[in-house]
């Protein structure tokens, strides 16, 4: 592998106007694609298989008038029983006929025909019904439907449209740019040189806008989630940043060395390019290994992010060589570019030499001048020989810190987000709280049963059945009369629980439901609505957990057996990960649902965490922890074979990575740290947790625990049996067969 770099590296260094062009024809293609192909993104959370999926397709079927969007507009008069007068009803007339001549809008029901009226009478819910559903309700169908009643609420009343219509994708805004901003901060503190980070920055923004624009162009085929493009820039971002700062980092080391520039570059693709290759290759099959979870839309989100984050590798190891070739030795501090010889390089040789050439030669240059040792007293080399002096204190308080954090998991509770825990002022928010305010709860979150017989007998026998059984489940608030498809075979009975859609009591109760009406002799009685959905989508993500968590696990610890050579240091590598992932899922719950320091993340309301948060979490902080992993332990591996004792190893491996890990880890979480900023809870919960995810395994496991453990190890660490060593292949991260092939060519006189 490292071989096959160093080619494109060098190759693409010596045709970097050729490669930036053809980037650049990417980019605008796909852009171009993207603006003419775009679809819309799908705002709903689809499980096949489940007993609620089935009745919405039952519903679709025998319903198909109700098929669409649902609104409901909550409404309170000024004072007490003024419903019941003429005046308010006249009122409460005007919003439901005003609610009709919204464009795409079916019928809107008036609550005195229904019963959708308080006993006090001031609070009234108008039913909304629109003929598409919510995700093909256009912008400005949304917001003829959120200025309804501005009449009423001139006279005081209040008037509140809410319900499933107002679901619209989250915005990308400024906030994100901070993120952006801090990672540029941390690469010019870094590098010491604008150009490298400004290249640095460039780079990955390429990458993330060829992604970005690939992944829209396919959204006309393929339906996305809403939260499946935020989650691809959130990646494509962190990573493209990342791994274009290792091969950048990589370069500078070879040219302080008194590399020539392409040797440098071909060098650091083949070295740097080879770890960078392999992280990318484990979070891609992190990400696609989410579609054995079988859950279609968790499917394609992983598939979307494993997209940028593919793009993110390739960009790195083809475009970021060119664009060095076009910086040539500005990437470096002004104070350092006079210690670094002129070289020859692939454009100063003859065309026939520089296409056969492997090894370019240096011009004359002074001696001292050809090499830049590395400072032993920099903050890593510090860093590595305290943790590694007192290596069993710095396990202990590192295992005991991460299991007080972690405290908090087991409480975690799944649900998909509701009105509920809406920003606070959202249309959607006010409409709920005033639903909750004159109704209760439970009218936030109601439920559907469907009944099917073979005929229009069985259901109607099988109705009052389950009427009756539904009446004495406890929490069940009301039951509403039946509605009947026009050939008789189905039923659709609304049911009301006493509290709110993520409430414990609530789903207690839908299991109390299906458990009573499954004996039911005659029909098929199916429970569900956006509740019950919610239900059956996080319970069945709960099941599938362990099951991608071992699998997450097994995959590291074989990948990371063929890149050491191994046996515990993959091993120690995988404890490390869950460490990381019971720290995360802590401190996460903390926050989004016990709302301990909720304000400093500008949290409203607590609640359960996404349903597919800590499965995606897994995924996701799996292939990271690897970046650091590979970066780290690599080096550590390479000074070992190469001689050094176990000890020297690990101390060299933290001094001559800290840094460039450090500014990975900072630049990774400044980007997922500015996903917090937006107001949709559920993409403030996923950038929180990724970025104190990233972290906590940089940070406390990676730089702090792993040298520990490895010089606590000793040279037991790289034990493999020799039946194992010779049965797994050689993947040559670390590029010593490629330094071996070079040195031997400029030994031989190449």
């Amino acid at each position: 592998m490292a071989t096959l770099l160093y080619r494109l590296g060098r190759g693409s260094m010596r045709r970097r106007r050729l490669v930036a062009a053809i980037w650049l024809v990417v980019l605008v293609g796909l852009g171009l694609a993207a603006a003419t192909l775009r679809g819309p993104t799908a705002s709903n959370f689809t499980m096949p298989g489940t007993e609620s999926q089935r009745a919405l397709d039952l519903l679709d079927e025998q319903f198909p008038a109700a098929a669409g969007a649902t609104g409901t507009i909550a409404v309170k008069a000024p004072a007490p029983g003024q419903l019941g007068t003429p005046e308010g009803q006249a009122v409460i007339q005007s919003i439901t006929q005003e609610a009709t001549t919204v464009p795409g809008v079916l019928a809107a029901i008036d609550p005195f025909q229904v019963g959708s009226v308080t006993p006090d009478g001031q609070y009234a819910l108008i039913q909304v019904q629109f003929n598409e559903g919510a995700d093909q309700v256009t912008d400005e169908q949304r917001e003829a439907y959120e200025r309804l009643g501005t009449e009423a609420q001139a006279q005081g009343w209040q008037v509140a449209p809410g319900g499933e219509v107002l679901n619209t994708e989250p915005e990308v805004g400024s906030t994100e740019a901070i993120g952006v901003a801090v990672a540029l901060i941390v690469l010019v503190v870094t590098f010491g040189s604008l150009v490298a980070a400004g290249m640095t920055m460039l780079n990955a923004l390429i990458g993330v806008g060829v992604g970005m624009a690939g992944l829209f162009a396919l959204s006309g085929v393929i339906e996305l989630t809403s939260t499946a493009p935020i989650l691809a820039l959130m990646l494509g971002l962190a990573v493209g940043i990342d791994y274009s700062l290792f091969i950048t980092s990589r370069y500078r080391q070879n040219l302080l060395d008194g590399m020539p520039a392409d040797e440098a570059i071909g060098r650091a693709v083949g070295t740097a390019g080879s770890a960078v290759t392999f992280a990318g290759a484990t979070v891609v099959i992190a990400l696609a290994g989410l579609a054995v979870v079988n859950i279609p839309f968790l499917t394609v989100m992983g598939l979307a992010a494993a997209g940028t984050v593919t793009v993110a590798v390739l960009v790195a190891i083809t475009l970021q060589p060119a664009l060095l070739g076009f910086a040539g030795r500005r990437v470096l501090p002004r104070r350092l570019r006079s210690s670094v010889p002129v070289a020859l390089t692939a454009d100063d040789l003859p065309d026939d030499a520089a296409r056969h050439s492997d090894v370019t030669t240096h011009r004359a240059a002074p001696e001292a001048a050809t090499v830049a040792g590395e400072d032993t007293s920099a903050f890593g080399f510090r860093w590595a020989r305290l943790v590694t002096r007192f290596r069993i204190p710095v396990i202990l308080v590192g295992l005991l810190g991460l299991g007080l954090l972690a405290l908090p998991a087991p409480d975690m509770r799944l649900a998909l987000p509701d009105a509920g825990t809406a920003p606070v002022g959202s249309a959607a928010r006010v409409s709920n709280d005033l639903i909750t305010e004159g109704f209760g709860p439970g009218f936030t979150g109601r439920l559907a049963v469907v009944v099917a017989g073979d005929d229009a007998a069985a259901t109607a026998a099988a109705v009052p059945q389950v009427t009756a059984l539904v009446q004495r489940t406890d929490n069940v608030l009301a039951v509403a009369p039946p509605q009947l498809s026009p050939d008789g075979r189905t039923a659709l009975l609304g049911v009301i629980p006493q509290t709110g859609p993520t409430d414990p009591a609530t789903e207690t109760m839908v299991h109390d439901i299906r458990a009573a009406v499954g004996g039911i002799q005659g029909a098929d009685v199916l429970l569900t609505g956006v509740t019950a959905i919610g239900i059956d989508i996080s319970e069945k993500l709960s099941d599938a957990l362990p099951i991608y968590l071992a699998l997450v696990v097994g995959l590291s610890i074989l990948l990371l057996m063929l890149v050491f050579r191994s046996v515990l240091v993959p091993v120690k590598a995988a404890l490390g990960f869950l460490l990381t992932v019971a720290a995360t899922f802590g401190i996460t719950v903390a926050v989004f649902q016990q709302g301990h320091l909720a304000d400093l993340v500008g949290l409203d309301t607590p609640g359960p965490l996404i349903s597919f948060l800590p499965i995606l979490l897994i995924g996701i902080l799996f292939g990271l922890a690897m970046d650091y992993e590979v970066f780290l332990v690599s080096r550590m591996r390479e000074d070992f074979v190469h001689g050094d004792t176990a000890q020297q190893a690990t101390i060299n491996g933290m001094g001559h990575g800290a840094r460039v890990v450090t500014a990975a880890a900072l630049i990774m979480t400044s980007v997922f740290g500015g996903f917090i900023f937006l107001d949709d809870p559920v993409i403030k919960s996923m950038g929180f947790a990724l970025a104190i995810g990233v972290a906590i395994d940089a940070f406390v496991v990676r730089m702090t625990i792993v040298p520990a453990v490895m010089s606590l190890l000793g040279k037991v660490a790289w034990w493999l049996p020799r039946w194992l060593d010779r049965a797994l292949p050689n993947v040559d991260i670390e590029g010593e067969k490629l330094r071996a092939k070079l040195d031997d060519k400029v030994g031989a006189g190449a």
